[in-house]
C-alpha cells in the first residue's frame, strides 16, 4: 500500500488488544452506566409509583394517563425523540462533544422529575430526560464502534455493555432498599431517581480524557488531529506490547471523502438493511423491555408479593453483567447476526417457561436464563447495527434505525399491560415468543455477515 493512502481507520484496525483501548472503552462505558441506571429503574420504582397512587399496573383505556404503561411510554417517546430526530447532531458536530452534552441533558431532566407530584408532570419531564438519553446511546455505539479495531468489536461492545448492565443489580439493591420507606420527608422511589441524575455529573468529568473519534475527524477533513491521536494510540500500543505494529489494510475507496446525507441510507447498498433493521428494532423491544420494565409486576400478577417481588427481582437483576461478561472473549468467535437470532429464540422459550413458574427457584432460574439471552441479544444487536453503516451517516443510520424500537415501546407498554390484564402472563409471554420469532428470521435470513470485518469494507 502506498503511504498516502494509508488511513487513519487502516491503522486503527491493525491494533493489537491492549490496556489503553481497553481504558477507552472503560471510560465511555462508565457513562453509559448511567443511562441504563435510568433505563431499568423504571421497573424497579413502578411498585412506589403505585404505593403512592401515582399511577396503576393496568390501563382504564389504551392512553390513560394514570397507568404505568403512560410512564413507560413517556421514557420511549423521549428516547424515540432522541434517536430520530437529534442522533444527525453527532455525525455534525462530533461524538465527544455531543455525549458530554447529552449527559447533562439527562441528570437536569431526571433530577427535576424525581420532585414531581403528578402523573402528568412526571411524564413530560420522564419524556424530556429520555430525550437526552436516546442522544447518549446512539453516540456511544458510534463512538465505540469507530475507535475499537475490527477483530475486537464483538467483545469491546461485550466489555461496554458488562460495565453499563452492573448498573442493573446496584438500582435493584437501591429499589429493595428504598422503595418501601420514605427517607428525609421523600419516597423511596424519588431517592432512586436522584441518585443516577447526581452520579452522572463525576462520569461527565471523567469523560473529558477521551479523545474524539479519529474516523470521525478524517471524514471531516480533521487529518492533523485524526493523525495526532492515532499516533498516540499506536505509540502507547507498542510501548505496551513491546512489538511492531502489522501493516494496515487496505478497503477500495475508503480514503474518499463524501458528504452524508439522510437519503444516503436508502441507496441500492443500504436499503435493504435499513429495512431490515427497521423491522427488527420494531419487534425486538417487545421482548427485551416486555420483561425487564415489567417484571415485579409480571411477579406480582402471579400472586407473589411486593417484598418477595423486589427481592426475586434483585436477585435476577443480579445476572444483567453475566452474559456480556461471559461473552468478552468470545463474541467475535461467532458471526454476530446468529449471535442475535438464537438469543431471541432462547428468549420466547425461556419467557413461555416463566409464566408456568410458581415457585420461588423456578421464578428466579428463568428469569435469570431471559435476562442472560436479553443482554445477550443486547451487546450484539448494538454493536451489529453501528458496523452496516459508513462513517459519513452512521450516527443518524443507527438513530434513525434505532428509534423504531422506541417507537415500538411506546405502545408496547400499553400491549404488554392488556395482555396482562386479559391473559396473565401467558399472554404476555405469548405475544413476546412471536416477536422474538420474527426477530430469527429477518436477521438470521437477511442480516449481513460483519465478525471481524473493517467497518469501511462492511459499508462498501
Amino acid at each position: 500500500m502506498a503511504a498516502d493512502a494509508v488511513t487513519v481507520a487502516a491503522r486503527l484496525d491493525r491494533l493489537p488488544p491492549s490496556r489503553h483501548i481497553r481504558h477507552l472503552v472503560t471510560l465511555l462505558s462508565l457513562g453509559g452506566w448511567f443511562e441504563y441506571y435510568d433505563l431499568f429503574f423504571t421497573a424497579y420504582v413502578a411498585i412506589g409509583l403505585f404505593s403512592e397512587g401515582l399511577f396503576k399496573p393496568t390501563t382504564q383505556g389504551l392512553f390513560d394517563l394514570r397507568g404505568f404503561a403512560s410512564f413507560v411510554a413517556a421514557l420511549f417517546a423521549g428516547l424515540f425523540i432522541g434517536t430520530l430526530v437529534f442522533s444527525w447532531v453527532s455525525d455534525r458536530f462530533g461524538r465527544r462533544s455531543i455525549l458530554a452534552f447529552a449527559l447533562i441533558w439527562y441528570s437536569i431532566g431526571v433530577l427535576v422529575m424525581a420532585f414531581q407530584r403528578t402523573p402528568e408532570t412526571i411524564d413530560l419531564w420522564r419524556l424530556v430526560a429520555s430525550i437526552g438519553l436516546g442522544v447518549e446511546l446512539v453516540n456511544i455505539d458510534t463512538y465505540l464502534s469507530e475507535f475499537v479495531p475490527r477483530t475486537q468489536r464483538g467483545g469491546a461492545f461485550a466489555y461496554n455493555q458488562f460495565v453499563m448492565f452492573t448498573a442493573v443489580p446496584v438500582v435493584a439493591l437501591l429499589a429493595w432498599l428504598l422503595v418501601p420507606r420514605t427517607v428525609l420527608g421523600l419516597e423511596g422511589w424519588r431517592w432512586v431517581v436522584i441518585i443516577g441524575s447526581i452520579g452522572a455529573i463525576p462520569i461527565w468529568w471523567i469523560r473529558r480524557g477521551l479523545p474524539e473519534s479519529p474516523r470521525w475527524l478524517a471524514q471531516h477533513g480533521r487529518d492533523a488531529e485524526a493523525e495526532r491521536i492515532v499516533a498516540d494510540m499506536e505509540s502507547r500500543v507498542r510501548a505496551e506490547t513491546g512489538c511492531d505494529l502489522p501493516p494496515p489494510e487496505a478497503v477500495v475507496g475508503e480514503a474518499e471523502h463524501k458528504t452524508g446525507a439522510w437519503t444516503e441510507m436508502w441507496n441500492a447498498t443500504y436499503r435493504g438493511r435499513t429495512i431490515m433493521l427497521v423491522i427488527y428494532n420494531l419487534v425486538q423491544t417487545i421482548g427485551y423491555y416486555g420483561f425487564s420494565s415489567w417484571v415485579p409486576a409480571l411477579l406480582i400478577s402471579q400472586g407473589i408479593d411486593v417484598t418477595r417481588s423486589l427481592a426475586y427481582t434483585f436477585v435476577i437483576a443480579i445476572a444483567a453483567p453475566v452474559a456480556p461478561l461471559i461473552a468478552v472473549t468470545i463474541a467475535d468467535r461467532f458471526e454476530r447476526k446468529w449471535q442475535i437470532a438464537w438469543a431471541a429464540i432462547a428468549i420466547a422459550v425461556f419467557g413461555l417457561l416463566f409464566a408456568q413458574q410458581s415457585s420461588a427457584i423456578g421464578v428466579i432460574v428463568c428469569g435469570v436464563l431471559i435476562t442472560l439471552c436479553n443482554n445477550w441479544m443486547s451487546f450484539s444487536f448494538h454493536a451489529y447495527q453501528a458496523e452496516l453503516y459508513p462513517t459519513r451517516i452512521r450516527a443518524q443510520a443507527v438513530g434513525f434505525v434505532y428509534s423504531w424500537s422506541r417507537f415500538s415501546a411506546i405502545f408496547s407498554g400499553f400491549f404488554i399491560a392488556f395482555f396482562l390484564g386479559k391473559y396473565g402472563t401467558n399472554g404476555v409471554f405469548g405475544f413476546i415468543a412471536g416477536a422474538m420469532a420474527v426477530v430469527f428470521v429477518v436477521i438470521g435470513f437477511f442480516g449481513p455477515a460483519v465478525t471481524k470485518r473493517r467497518l469501511e469494507a462492511i459499508a462498501a
